[in-house]
């Protein structure tokens, strides 16, 4: 037991002796490494008798774990002088006023999203996601769209290619946020209330139009549900987005195939000098279309349209976008830089 009291006193004094991490390690090396002086001497337990390793055994395991402690100190305390020296030696002035930091901010169709979101949310109506490629079932057949519907068309639609051997329709890049609804009744019946919002495809590209937009669409199902109804939802959610309190709509007979009645809503506006104004004027501009569910995409959703019956809407984020903020083309959206986002007061450098 002497020996092992001389490798703890040659080795406690060369740890407390390390001046930095390389010396330290190299000392633990030494004693508990592989070829270590400790190392060895656990090697040697086996070669002893019982009652030498009953002995032995404790001692050693003593003296490697009084060793690792004390490594374990001095490298803490090795580190700590290492912060102090650092933090001696540095200095900074608290004085000087900090860098600018440029924080980004918001896409307007973001920003747009969100506002509506939090809108409909006021009025009572949940958000309902769903997948961006569909079959054709919910893209077109569950919303009582017919084989021969212009949409239906390459045309209009961007269809995805069939592997090779499949025996189905082609899968479709959805065309309108619509399928989301189907799939929201099927999951959780009604009644319900939601919106859908998401990026929707067509084939289409000019001013007015994007292969890429936005869309959200609402859906309110119960047993009492009326024209109304829609009517006093969509004027609320146009005085709350457009900030003007007299809002003026006008709803015109027109069809779809997954409303009936279905109806084009129009807001009062002005053209006045050129420019935009809603909510004034003697002219009306269309923004969104709208109507009471059909019969059959209840039917089609697992819904009793004996029992229920509700109102579904649709618009374009980018269009509405495009109206409150001024902004004349909707491909801006999509290939603008800085000095675009700065002119309609979202400057990703300022935070605006």
């Amino acid at each position: 037991m002497d020996g092992l009291e001389a490798l703890r006193n040659k080795y406690l004094g060369q740890i407390e002796a390390a001046t930095d991490e390389a010396a330290l390690e190299n000392v633990r090396i030494a004693a508990l490494g592989k070829k270590g002086e400790i190392s060895l001497q656990m090697r040697e337990l086996g070669k002893m008798s019982p009652e030498e390793r009953q002995v032995a055994g404790p001692a050693l395991n003593a003296l490697k774990a009084d060793l690792n402690d004390a490594l374990a100190g001095q490298k803490q305390r090795l580190s700590d002088t290492a912060l102090e020296n650092r933090l001696a030696g540095e200095w900074a002035d608290v004085s000087l006023s900090p860098r600018p930091a440029h924080q980004g901010t918001l896409h307007p169709i973001s920003k747009v999203t969100e506002e509506v979101m939090a809108i409909f949310a006021e009025l009572g109506f949940g958000v309902a996601e769903g997948p961006q490629i569909e079959n054709d079932w919910y893209n077109f057949d569950s919303l009582n769209i017919p084989p021969e519907h212009p949409s239906r068309q390459e045309m209009d639609t961007f269809y995805m290619s069939l592997p090779e051997g499949a025996n189905r329709p082609p899968h479709v890049l959805r065309t309108h946020t619509s399928p989301v609804q189907v799939r929201h009744l099927e999951a959780h019946g009604a009644p319900c209330r939601i919106i859908a919002p998401g990026r929707v495809y067509r084939a289409d590209y000019d001013q007015t139009h994007t292969p890429m937009f936005h869309q959200v669409e609402g859906l309110a199902i119960d047993t009492d549900i009326s024209m109304a109804n829609l009517k006093w939802t969509l004027e609320e959610f146009c005085r709350v987005f457009f900030e003007i309190d007299d809002i003026e709509l006008r709803f015109r007979a027109s069809h779809f195939p997954f409303t009936e009645p279905s109806a084009e809503v129009d807001i009062r506006c002005s053209w006045e000098g050129g420019q935009l104004k809603i909510g004034e004027g003697d002219d009306w501009l269309e923004i969104l279309g709208s109507g009471m569910v059909h019969p059959q995409v209840l039917t089609n959703a697992g819904i009793d349209p004996k029992v229920y019956q509700g109102f579904a809407f649709g618009m374009g984020i980018d269009r509405i976008t495009m109206l409150k903020y001024g902004i004349p083309d909707l491909r801006a959206f999509f290939d603008s830089d800085l000095r675009w986002l700065r002119h309609y007061g979202f400057s990703a450098l300022t935070g605006a």
